[in-house]
């Protein structure tokens, strides 16, 4: 596996979710802004592009088959245990937040992206120890 590429993604995670984090709104209404919407809603969706790449190069590093689809990834680092279901379900349902942010603008359900936001953002967190924690066993 190339660690080093690994590292360099999570640390590239690390930084949206800091910037997430700056321009975090403080209330519903703040968050309807245009400018703090769409913002918001664009380091959401690179934080989850971030995830993915982060577990293509695990997969791929690793040797673990190749992936008939992005979810498929998931499902691959969990057999190896590397995350655990509960994170794997849940990097399921971020990858369905990702495809509604980029191909279906129309459907975003403003609400539902302002909860994450606020309440949700941990789950980045715990993908990120679970992954540090494998890099590290392996090394």
């Amino acid at each position: 596996m190339d660690r080093e590429r690994v590292l360099a993604r999570i640390d590239e995670l690390d930084g949206y979710l800091r910037e997430l984090h700056e321009i975090m709104p403080l209330n519903f209404e703040d968050y309807r802004s245009i400018e703090k919407r769409r913002a918001c809603e664009r380091l959401l969706q690179v934080c989850i592009e971030c995830v993915i790449d982060i577990s293509a190069l695990i997969v791929t590093g690793l040797r673990l088959g190749l992936p008939s689809e992005e979810d498929d990834l998931f499902e691959k680092l969990e057999q190896a245990k590397i995350i655990s279901s509960t994170t794997k379900e849940t990097l399921k349902r971020m990858k369905g937040l990702q495809n509604i942010l980029v191909y279906e603008y129309g459907r975003v359900d403003d609400r539902l992206v302002y909860d994450i936001l606020k309440n949700k953002l941990g789950d980045f967190e715990a993908f990120k120890k679970e992954i540090l924690q494998s890099i590290s066993s392996q090394y």
